[in-house]
């Protein structure tokens, strides 16, 4: 039998949702998996799919984002941030 290889997923979600039970501030999140120096777009969630643009981004070290304006989220919502590829 052949050497084992490193599998490649069949399908990668690019979206990362984020979800609230209450009002929050968000001035930084965590992607788990993205490069530094990789391109996010966030949007609002509306019915669990990007709704309305709300800035661009970079992902730092570690996998950090740190916002340039903080996201304000109310209570049950959120917003997803789509890595640009």
């Amino acid at each position: 039998m052949g050497s084992v290889q490193d599998m490649l997923p069949l399908y990668r979600d690019p979206l990362f949702h984020f979800r609230f039970a209450e009002p929050r501030i968000i001035p930084r999140f965590h992607l788990e998996g993205v490069a530094a120096g990789r391109v996010v777009h966030i949007h609002r969630l509306h019915n669990n799919q990007p709704g309305e643009f709300l800035q661009p981004a970079s992902v730092g070290s570690d996998g950090w984002v740190d916002l340039v304006e903080p996201l304000i989220v109310d209570a049950e919502l959120g917003f997803c941030v789509r890595v640009i590829e």
